[in-house]
C-alpha cells in the first residue's frame, strides 16, 4: 500500500513539474533565429510624439487589403486585432518598454500553400525615445507574442523578424515556417509583411 502511495505522489510531483514547465515555456514565449532592428532618425521628427500625430491608427489605414504580396509570393490575412492592452503582445522586457502605449493593431498572414506563416504589428507609443527603447527590448530577452489568427504549425522559432522605431511608432514584421517541409525561403513573405509599415510614411505626407 505504502509502495502505490509513494508511487502516486511521485505521479502527481511529475504532473506538478510537467504543468510548471509549459507555464514558463508559455512565458518565456519564442524569439526568432534571425531578428534585425532600426531606431529613428531625423527623417521621422513630424511624428516624433503622439502630441505631433494625435489620431489613433485605425485598422482599415494599416491592413488595407486582405492580402500581402512580393516577388510572386501572396499572403493571405484573417482579421486586424486591435488591442488596447499592448502588455498582452508581448513577453519579457518589452512588457515594461510598452509602458504608456495606447494602442496595439496585428493581424497574421498565410501563404495559400500553408507553407508560410507571418504577422505585423504597430505599436502606438508616447514619443520617439519610447519607441526606441522597446525596439531595444525586443532584440534582448523579450519579443512579441504570436497572433491569434497564425496556425498552430507557425514555427516562429525558425523565423525572421524586424521592428522599426518609426517616430513614436513601432512596427514589428515576423515570418516563419508553418506546415510540412523544411528550406522555405522567407525573403519575399518577410518584405510583403513588412510593407504593412507603409501606413506610417502616410503619416509624414
Amino acid at each position: 500500500m505504502r509502495k502505490w502511495i509513494a508511487v502516486a505522489a511521485a505521479a502527481v510531483v511529475a504532473a506538478a513539474g510537467t504543468a510548471s514547465w509549459w507555464l514558463l515555456r508559455e512565458e518565456a514565449g519564442v524569439r526568432p533565429t534571425t531578428f534585425r532592428s532600426e531606431l529613428n532618425t531625423a527623417h521621422y521628427a513630424p511624428i516624433a510624439t503622439r502630441a505631433l500625430d494625435p489620431e489613433p491608427l485605425t485598422a482599415a489605414e494599416v491592413f488595407p487589403a486582405g492580402q500581402v504580396a512580393s516577388g510572386g509570393i501572396t499572403l493571405a490575412g484573417g482579421s486586424p486585432e486591435s488591442l488596447a492592452d499592448c502588455a498582452s503582445a508581448v513577453w519579457g522586457s518589452a512588457e515594461a518598454a510598452v509602458a504608456g502605449c495606447t494602442q496595439a493593431l496585428r493581424a497574421g498572414y498565410t501563404s495559400a500553400d500553408g507553407r508560410i506563416a507571418g504577422q505585423f504589428l504597430i505599436f502606438n507609443l508616447a514619443d520617439s525615445a519610447a519607441a526606441d527603447r522597446l525596439v531595444t527590448a525586443l532584440g534582448r530577452d523579450g519579443f512579441v507574442r504570436p497572433a491569434s489568427g497564425l496556425p498552430e504549425a507557425f514555427d516562429g522559432a525558425r523565423g525572421w523578424a524586424q521592428a522599426r522605431a518609426l517616430g513614436h511608432y513601432v512596427t514589428v514584421s515576423w515570418v516563419a515556417p508553418a506546415g510540412p517541409g523544411a528550406g522555405v525561403d522567407l525573403t519575399h513573405p518577410q518584405l510583403a509583411v513588412d510593407g504593412l509599415g507603409f501606413a506610417v510614411q502616410q503619416r509624414l505626407v
